[in-house]
C-alpha cells in the first residue's frame, strides 16, 4: 500500500510509513464530525503526534487537528512560536492537546485574520473571545486545566473547533458565506494550488 493512499480506511500502515500526511480539504465529512476521546493505549500515539507536527511544519501551519488528516479523534497540536514577535510569551509555545474540553470562553471579543490548512487561499476576519479555560492531557498523559489568552487562545480555539466538527468559515455572516461558496466548492474539487499534499473529497479515486 502506498503511504497515505487510503486515509478513510484508517489503515495504520498508511499513517506511520510516511512523515507527512495529506491534509483533508474542505467538504470532506470527517471535518464535520464531533471527534471522540482516545484511550491511553491508543496505538503508536507518539508516532502520530510526531508526524502531525511534521505535516503541520511542512504546510507552514501553526496548528493541526487530527480530523484534518482523516482521524476523528480529540487530538490537536500547536506551535505558535512564530507569533512570539507579537506576543513574547509565545516563545517556545509548542503543545499537544489530547481529549481537550473547553470549560469556558471569556473576555472581550476581538477580530483576527484566520486561515486554515484545509481551506487554502481563503483568509477571513474572525471574532472570538480573548480568553479560554481548557482541560486537556499532554503527550505524556499529564492532565492540565489552564487559562490562555490572546493569540494562544486564538490558535487553541481554532483547532478546538476542528475536533468539534466546526470550521472558521462557520463564523462568517450568511452573506459572506454565499460570496465564498464558489471558492469553497472549488477547493473541495481540488481546483486550488497548494505547496503541500491534500486529499480532496470531490476528486475521484486515482486522481490527485
Amino acid at each position: 500500500m502506498l503511504c497515505g493512499a487510503v486515509f478513510a480506511s484508517l489503515n495504520k500502515e498508511s499513517y506511520f510509513c510516511s512523515m507527512k500526511f495529506p491534509i483533508i480539504a474542505y467538504g470532506d465529512s470527517v471535518l464535520r464530525k464531533k471527534a471522540v476521546d482516545i484511550p491511553k493505549d491508543y496505538p503508536e500515539l507518539d508516532v502520530l503526534i510526531a508526524n502531525m507536527f511534521e505535516t503541520m511544519y511542512g504546510a507552514h501551519g501553526v496548528g493541526l487537528a487530527a480530523p484534518q488528516i482523516g482521524l476523528s479523534i480529540r487530538l490537536f497540536v500547536i506551535d505558535a512560536t512564530s507569533f512570539a514577535e507579537d506576543e513574547p510569551a509565545l516563545k517556545d509555545f509548542k503543545k499537544v492537546f489530547i481529549n481537550a474540553q473547553i470549560i469556558e470562553e471569556t473576555g472581550e471579543k476581538w477580530v483576527f485574520n484566520e486561515g486554515c490548512l484545509s481551506i487554502p487561499e481563503i483568509r477571513e476576519d474572525i471574532s472570538r473571545q480573548d480568553t479560554v479555560k481548557i482541560s486537556y492531557y499532554d503527550e505524556k498523559w499529564n492532565h492540565h486545566e489552564e487559562i490562555f489568552n490572546g493569540l494562544a487562545a486564538r490558535v487553541i480555539q481554532h483547532e478546538y473547533d476542528h475536533i468539534e466538527g466546526k470550521l472558521f468559515t462557520d463564523k462568517l455572516s450568511p452573506l459572506r458565506k454565499t460570496m465564498l461558496k464558489n471558492r469553497l466548492d472549488s477547493i473541495s474539487k481540488g481546483l486550488v494550488k497548494v505547496e503541500y499534499k491534500m486529499k480532496f473529497p470531490s476528486v475521484k479515486k486515482g486522481r490527485r
